[in-house]
Formats: C-alpha cells, structure tokens, sequence
C-alpha cells in the first residue's frame, strides 16, 4: 500500500431509496424544483488528502506508525513497522477504517466476512493481507507494503505528455492483473467449496506498481463491504463510476467478467492515455458507462496493432457473452499477443522503467 496516491478527484452522484445508481440534481420546469438529492464523496480508494485528520498514532495494534500515506472518507492508510525478535522488522501497510463508518454495524459484519476470505489470497500480484485487527473504536487490516507508485500515478505522468503507456510495458502490466484476479476468482475453501470472491473495484488506485517492478492488487473485498452498509442501502456507491461495469451501475449480479471489464477500461487508458467513459457531469459519466459506447483504441493511438484492439475491445463488450468469460482468458490472449510480436518483457525491465519516470535512481 506504500504508493504516492495521486488524487482522482472525489466522484459525486445522487442518492436514491435503493443500491442503485440516480442521476444528480436535475431543474424541474418553472415553479416546480426537483428536490435536490443528498451528495456524497467517493473517497474510500481514491486516496484524497484530508486536512482535518487526526494526529498520527504512535502505533496501531502491534505496528509502529512511521507516517500517514493518505486518508479518505472511509479509512487512513500508514506505513508502519512490525518489531519482533533479534532484531527482526517488516514494512507493513495499515488501513485503519474511520470510527465513524467502523459505528455501522452492517458495513463492519461485511467488512470482517470479507477480510477473512481475503486473507486466504496468497498470490504474486496480490497485496497479501496480514492481519485484520481492532484498535478501540475502529478496525485495521495489515498488509503487504509496497514501494512504488499506482497505476493512477503513471496514467497522469503520461496523459501530462499527451501519450499513452508503450504497448510492452501496458501488456505486461494488464496481464500481470489478469493473472492474480483469476487466481482471486477460482480460490477455494481449505474444504473445496467455491469461495466466489469478485473484486469489484478494479481502478488505477488499486493496483500497484513497486520500484522492483512488481505488480500488485490490493483492496479485494472492500467494495462489496461498503456495499453493505446503512449508506450504501441510502444511495452510496463506492468505487469509481468511471470503472464500473455496464451491470455493475445496473446494480446486477456480478461474476468474474465484471472485473474482466473493469480491468479493460484501465488497458484502455493506459494504451490511448485517455479517459474511456469519465465525462465532466456525473450524469454524463453514469450515461456512458450505461450506454458502453467504445471508441476504436486504434483510432486515439494509431500505434495500437489490430490484434491488441481485438483483445481490448473483447474485453470491453457490453454483452456478457461477448465478453471473455474469465481473466484467464484475457491473459492468454495477451501472452500469445506478446509472443507473436516479439513483445518480450520482465519484471525488472518494469521496475528500472519505474524507477526512471519516477526519478528514483
């Protein structure tokens, strides 16, 4: 979790009576004034600075608190140390949920049901979680700390130049995410059972570049806790809007390939270095997403060859049954692309690439 988040500015939408997404504020005709609905701030990934914090905490749980990487309206993350014996330490990442949501009961049951399924992913490109703690009147997660920068960081070093990603190190990242979300959406009970885990926020905040040129996911669960909770059922959605499936803002069942779709429109922008479906009106915004109108990648950036268009695109169909059915399939898609144009990347190409952008030779 030890990233520079840079901020995405806080997505605002209405409130309805159900989970479901409503239009903002609209202006009835004349004398009569829509009743304009509550508002609300998208901040639990998207890592805006708040300037009313709190003091930092000299340690959380059995962490030393070194300093407050970010802090929104759900949870404060830090980078902290974990002591132990002859000298032993380890960087760790703290979430620690805000107590005035950790006071919804609803939002904390989800919470803990998700953390324990979480807990259980131990893959490459996932954040490994450590513990799932409570301090007082809050909760915290400790977790994999990771030195380096989110995805977010690097699309706005690019879009800043005009450009996109270059195709190898945009493969190698997306495939990476691909890898990690299959194995997330296939785990399985120590007794063989399904554990049908769906991320649900796939989004540049959430994952992960290290210096070392590691890729990595982190928040699994979150989205589906705060989904549960008294604010949600109020109106409040959590996420990014810009990178929500068609189904998800429908408010419909979600399985694998909803991910699969959240994943390609991130692809989408790191290859073209334009935003897909955010407009300038959460309106706008909502009506996109729903309509999934996506324009030819090739067309933004005539460096994209037809067969990685082909692949971005299958993974950005509005029909379900068009759509690769698994991230798996994504990522074999992308492999064998990579192959057969002589695409070949690694990891520690990644991490000097990194290192570069970022000035941290």
């Amino acid at each position: 979790m030890g990233v520079d988040r840079t901020a995405r500015g806080s997505l605002r939408a209405a409130r309805g009576t159900t989970g479901a997404i409503c239009p903002p504020r609209q202006v009835a005709p004349r004398r009569e004034r829509a009743r304009a609905p509550p508002r609300f701030d998208l901040l639990a990934a998207v890592g805006r600075k708040s300037w009313a914090l709190a003091a930092i905490p000299e340690r959380i749980g059995p962490y030393q608190v070194l300093e407050r990487i970010s802090a929104g309206g759900m949870a404060e993350v830090y980078k902290a140390k974990q002591l132990g014996a002859d000298g032993f330490e380890r960087l760790v990442a703290i979430k620690r949920i805000l107590p005035h949501i950790a006071r919804d009961p609803n939002f904390i049951a989800m919470f803990q049901a998700e953390a324990k399924l979480a807990v259980q992913l131990q893959h490459g490109n996932i954040a490994q979680i450590y513990q799932l703690g409570r301090q007082d009147d809050s909760f915290y997660i400790a977790l994999e700390y990771v030195e380096g920068r989110d995805v977010g960081a690097v699309l706005d070093h690019h879009q800043k130049q005009g450009k996109g990603l270059p195709l190898a190190q945009a493969c190698y990242i997306v495939t990476r995410c691909a890898e990690g979300l299959d194995y997330a959406h296939n785990k399985k009970s120590p007794d063989g059972k399904p554990l049908n885990i769906i991320h649900r926020d796939i989004s540049p905040p959430n994952i992960l570049i290290s210096y070392e040129g590691e890729v990595k996911l982190i928040d699994f669960g979150l989205a589906k806790a705060t989904s549960s909770s008294i604010q949600t059922q109020a109106g409040i959605i959590k996420g990014k809007l810009a990178y929500m499936s068609p189904e998800q803002v429908r408010g419909a069942q979600l399985d694998a390939r909803s991910d699969v779709f959240a994943l390609g429109i991130v692809f989408f922008e790191m290859l073209t270095g334009k935003r897909l479906f955010r407009r300038d009106s959460d309106l706008d915004t909502f009506e996109s997403v729903r309509q999934c109108k996506v324009p030819p990648p090739s067309q933004l950036n005539p460096q994209i060859p037809k067969a990685l268009e082909a692949i971005l695109l299958k993974s950005l169909a509005r029909n379900l049954d068009e759509r690769y059915a698994s991230a798996a399939a994504l990522a074999e898609a992308l492999r064998e692309f990579a192959f057969t144009h002589q695409l070949r990347y690694r990891g520690d190409q990644l991490g000097a690439w990194m290192r570069k952008i970022f000035n941290k030779n």
